[in-house]
C-alpha cells in the first residue's frame, strides 16, 4: 500500500472520520474507492483548498508561491479527475459549488492532521530545534546582538539562524509571501522574519519593530566645517542610500524624507552612495562616511553605545517594515512550545525598545 493511501486510512480512523466520510459520500466517493484507485495529486488538493479559502486563484497562488495559471491548472485537473465541478467561476472571483463546499472541510482537517503528524515526527527526531529564517540586516543589527538573552533563558532550545536575502521584498508588489519564507514555517518547525508590506497569506503575521525612519550619523559630523544642524546642511554631506524600499513605487527613500523635512532640498545633494542593505548604510555612518536614513530600531544599539546620533528630525513612518511570520495553526491545534516562547521573547524585546525610541525621536 502506498504511503498516501496508508495516511488516508489513518485519517479515516481518527475521531473526525465521520466528518471526512460525509464529505466524501456527498461526492459519491468512499474510502475504498480512494484506496483502490489513484489518489488525486496532493498539490492539486492544496491548490483547491487555498483557492477555496481565498475565493481567488491569484491569492491562492500568492500563498502557495506559484503562478495563478498553475493554481487554475491544478484545480481544473482535479475537477476532471473527480468528474465534478468544484467551483463556479465568475469575472470577479470564485464561489464553491455545492460539491466543492462538501469536500473542503474534510480536506482542511486532513491537511491539518498530516501537518500534525509531520510536526510530531520532526519533534521526536530533533525535539529542541527552532529554525529562524531572517532578513540579513535585521539579523545583524537587531536579532543577533540580543539573542543571548533568549538563549540564557531557554538553554534547552537549539536556535538555528538562517539569513536570507530573498526575505526582502524589492519589486514593489508587496503581495504574497517572499520566496525565502522557509518550508520550516509551513511545516510548523520554525519562524521567519521578513521585510515587506505584511501581506503574507497562509501565515500568522505580526509587525515586529517600529517602522519609524530617522537620520543617523557619527557624532563627529555635528562639528567641523559644515556641522549638521538643519536639513539644508545635508548638501555638504554624503547621503547613504539604502536601496531597500520603504515606500511603494519608484520614489526614493531620501526624496520622501526631504519632502517632509525641506521640500526641494534633495536636488541640492551633492553625493549619494547607494548600498544594498541597511546594515551597510549604518556601518558606513558609524565610520563617518555620511548620513544614513534607516529604521530607527536597527540603529538603537549604536546610539546607546555613542557610535551614532540623530542630528535632527523629522522621523517619518515607513510603509514597509519587518514582520514576524509564524505557522497559521488551526483553532485548537496549538502551537509548538519553542515557537511560542521565541515569539513571546521577540515581541517583548520590541516593546522594550518603543519607549526609548519615542524619547530619541521626540515622539
Amino acid at each position: 500500500m502506498r504511503y498516501r493511501e496508508h495516511m488516508l486510512l489513518r485519517l479515516l480512523r481518527c475521531s473526525k472520520r465521520e466528518v471526512i466520510l460525509l464529505a466524501l459520500e456527498k461526492l459519491g466517493l468512499t474510502a475504498a474507492t480512494l484506496v483502490n484507485s489513484r489518489l488525486p495529486s496532493v498539490n492539486a488538493l492544496r491548490a483547491f483548498v487555498a483557492a477555496a479559502r481565498h475565493s481567488s486563484f491569484k491569492k491562492a497562488a500568492a500563498e502557495l508561491h506559484v503562478t495563478p495559471a498553475a493554481v487554475s491548472h491544478q484545480v481544473k485537473a482535479l475537477e476532471e479527475e473527480l468528474g465534478i465541478a468544484l467551483f463556479r467561476r465568475f469575472a470577479n472571483g470564485l464561489a464553491l459549488s455545492p460539491q466543492g463546499a462538501s469536500l473542503l472541510p474534510g480536506l482542511e482537517r486532513g491537511f491539518e492532521q498530516l501537518a500534525s503528524a509531520v510536526d510530531a515526527l520532526r519533534q521526536s527526531v530533533e525535539p529542541n530545534r527552532l529554525d529562524v529564517a531572517v532578513a540579513p540586516s535585521f539579523a545583524a543589527r537587531w536579532l543577533l546582538p540580543r539573542l543571548h538573552t533568549f538563549m540564557e533563558r531557554h538553554p534547552e532550545i537549539d536556535v538555528r539562524i538562517s539569513a536570507a536575502e530573498n526575505l526582502i521584498e524589492r519589486d514593489g508588489a508587496g503581495r504574497g509571501a517572499p520566496v525565502g519564507v522557509d518550508g520550516a514555517v509551513e511545516e510548523r518547525q520554525g519562524v521567519a522574519i521578513a521585510f515587506g508590506r505584511g501581506d503574507y497569506p497562509g501565515y500568522r503575521v505580526e509587525p515586529l519593530i517600529s517602522p519609524q525612519l530617522a537620520l543617523f550619523c557619527a557624532p563627529k559630523l555635528l562639528k567641523g566645517k559644515h556641522p549638521l544642524k538643519h536639513p539644508d546642511d545635508l548638501r555638504h554631506q554624503t547621503l547613504l542610500h539604502d536601496d531597500t524600499p520603504f515606500f511603494s513605487g519608484d520614489t526614493s527613500n531620501w526624496n520622501v524624507w526631504f519632502e517632509h523635512a525641506s521640500p526641494g532640498a534633495f536636488a541640492s545633494a551633492k553625493r549619494v552612495v547607494h548600498v544594498s542593505h541597511a546594515v551597510l548604510a549604518l556601518d558606513a555612518a558609524v565610520d563617518g562616511l555620511g548620513v544614513a536614513l534607516s529604521l530607527a530600531p536597527l540603529a538603537l544599539l549604536d546610539v546607546r553605545a555613542g557610535r551614532l546620533v540623530v542630528p535632527f528630525g523629522p522621523s517619518i513612518t515607513s510603509e514597509w517594515g519587518y514582520y514576524l511570520l509564524t505557522p497559521n495553526t488551526a483553532a485548537g491545534s496549538g502551537e509548538r512550545t519553542h515557537i511560542a516562547l521565541f515569539r513571546e521573547w521577540l515581541l517583548d524585546e520590541a516593546r522594550k525598545d518603543d519607549a526609548e525610541l519615542a524619547a530619541l525621536l521626540g515622539r
